[in-house]
């Protein structure tokens, strides 16, 4: 990589040329001022007017992303309401205010400096994402009270530009005016960060994760951005430029032709039908995939149900969605993936305690299981939910991060009882749904024969399963060479699943990234998957490289590629097999 290429973390598709445009402001400098005892009581109504007035315009900021990116993208902004709804964050600046006989401004960054240094050492990816929503309504709320009005980083452009900024909030990123922001460069942020989902929903290309970007990028200086690469190259060559625009074109090219096959089955050439189900995590995404072609959904992720809220959604709430998405896949597959919470997922009614390690703590199915009523309610939507596949799709119930086989009979239990409880109480359900187990631990794939005994499906998050096998955290962008899907340790554990599986005469998919991936999906079908579940967007490509080779060539490169000593032996060896049938070019495509 020359140093002129930079490599952060790709979290929003597309290509953007043209100069960049470095955004030094941020918080303004607070004077240390303290005030007489007899304005104290003045400083706490100041503080409460600015709540008011910013939470007045987040609302309005909400109002905005619903048009620019959709509903429930815009229920990103709740969480910032919830911040400044927060008794006890409010009450501690008060407190600092009348004891201390501070400015209102002064006490609310200090108050705001603690919890992001607490946020910031977490060690919880997830909860370092959301120092950007309180970066964002520190910096709203002070200069408020400074009357130093909202910052217009829009009208500093005099031409259409590419933004390089130390932190980009949802805030500002639905700020920007789209005629004149072309993409999106920050220092901070990742893939689940706030920004990024909105950039994301807007289109707008985005790059974040990248240290050292205000350093090493001067405003006016010519970049090319790559969304889906993770890459800045700053001062391109002539021909470089016109290398960008015609990989731009050709991706255009591809994904127009890739669109035709959307009405095909995705059989390969030796008559193996492969399904391929989409990836959902809101509800704007359902007719995306059915528009693309699912057949069904392999992943529907259930945290925007609470991420934002101040409490636990009813299991009317999720009865009803459920239905939604059962119907809009008739006759088909819905795998409901059960709350996945952990970190800061939790609704400010549902709080854990801070844990110095989140991803290896509390949360997912042990939550669930520790906290029955919550779990029973969920449970009981999926069986009412289900209780119309008459109408709709097959419900089935899937459980995340399972590493013990106690876990999958205890949640068995659960629904035996609380079907046999909605048949006594005349409540239309069925009586069960079919249960599995997200397999994306070590763990899990070391005891799947026994796991794949007692479930009735199985399904590999290949994202976590990468994580957890090579101790490498996919958000940070230091580590970013090191998440490496294909690695010999990664591929043995797929392998050693999908036999499994098959020894058990169970089902078995995978809904990671992996799934989405034209040389991953070859592994994939070449280990004996029959059902891939892939992100909406992806769906034409990988129904296309379905149909373009063989059972019997897959499984020969797959062996091959178990027999490779490192990851890039193993793509050479898939590279070198898949393009005898594939244009080579194709293989780096994405969505």
């Amino acid at each position: 990589m020359t140093k002129r290429l930079l490599q952060g973390i790709g979290v929003s598709e597309g290509l953007a040329i043209g100069p960049a445009f470095v955004v030094r402001s941020g918080l303004p400098e607070v004077p240390h001022r303290v005030v007489p005892r007899s304005q104290v009581e003045k400083e706490v109504r100041r503080l409460k007017a600015a709540i008011r007035d910013v939470k007045r315009g987040i609302v309005a900021l909400k109002a905005r992303a619903e048009d620019r990116a959709g509903v429930d993208e815009a229920r990103i902004f709740d969480a910032q309401v919830l911040m400044l709804e927060d008794n006890d964050f409010l009450g501690a600046i008060v407190d600092l205010i009348r004891e201390n006989h501070l400015t209102a401004e002064k006490a609310f960054e200090f108050k705001a400096f603690e919890i992001r240094d607490l946020w910031s050492t977490s060690g919880n990816t997830r909860l370092k994402d959301r120092v950007a929503d309180l970066n964002g309504i520190t910096i709203r709320v002070v200069r408020h009270l400074m009357h130093l009005g909202a910052e217009e980083v829009s009208a500093g452009l005099a031409h259409p530009s590419i933004i390089v900024a130390k932190e980009v909030g949802p805030g500002l990123a639905v700020e920007l005016d789209r005629a004149r922001v072309l993409g999106l460069v920050s220092e901070e942020g990742t893939r689940t960060s706030h920004a990024a989902i909105l950039a994301h929903s807007m289109g707008m290309p985005a790059v974040m994760g990248l240290a050292g970007a205000i350093e090493r990028i001067r405003t006016g200086a010519t970049v090319i951005l790559d969304g889906r690469e993770g890459t800045v190259l700053v001062d391109p060559t002539p021909a470089e430029i016109a290398a960008a625009r015609e990989r731009q074109q050709r991706r255009t090219v591809v994904a127009g032709e890739l669109e035709q096959a959307v009405g095909l089955p995705a059989v390969t050439t030796d008559g193996v039908r492969i399904a391929l189900r989409g990836n959902v995590d809101l509800p704007d995404e359902l007719e995306l995939a059915r528009r693309h072609g699912a057949e069904g959904v392999g992943l529907l992720r259930t945290e925007f149900l609470i991420t934002g809220h101040s409490a636990l959604p009813t299991e009317n709430e999720q009865a009803v969605y459920f239905k939604r998405v059962a119907k809009a896949f008739p006759g088909h597959p819905v795998v409901i993936r059960s709350y996945d919470l952990g970190g800061d997922k939790f609704p400010a009614a549902f709080r854990g305690a801070p844990e110095p390690n989140p991803f290896l703590g509390w949360r997912a199915i042990r939550v669930c299981l520790d906290q029955p009523d919550m779990f029973r309610a969920q449970i009981r939507a999926v069986l009412r939910a289900a209780a119309a596949d008459g109408e709709g799709a097959k419900l089935q119930l899937m459980l995340p991060l399972v590493t013990r086989v106690d876990e999958v009979e205890r949640t068995r239990e659960m629904m035996l009882e609380e079907g046999r409880r909605l048949e006594q109480a005349g409540i239309a359900a069925a009586p069960a749904v079919p249960l599995g187990v997200m397999v994306e631990t070590p763990a899990a794939a070391v005891m799947a024969d026994r796991l794949a005994e007692i479930s009735d499906f199985l399904s590999v998050g290949t994202n976590d399963l990468t994580q957890y096998t090579l101790v490498v955290d996919r958000g940070n962008a230091r580590l970013a060479g090191r998440f490496i899907p294909h690695d010999p340790s990664v591929l043995r554990l797929l392998h050693q699943i999908a036999a499994a599986a098959r020894a058990a005469g169970k089902p078995a998919s995978v809904c990671g990234e992996m799934a989405s991936d034209p040389l991953s999906a070859f592994l994939l079908v070449g280990f004996g998957y029959e059902t891939l579940s892939v992100a909406p967007p992806s769906l034409p490509l990988i129904r296309w490289i379905v149909r373009q080779f063989s059972r019997t060539d897959a499984t020969a490169a797959a062996q091959a590629a178990l027999a490779a000593r490192g990851d890039v032996e193993v793509l050479a060896v898939l590279r070198a097999a898949l393009s005898r049938t594939v244009d080579p070019s194709i293989l780096d495509f994405r969505h």
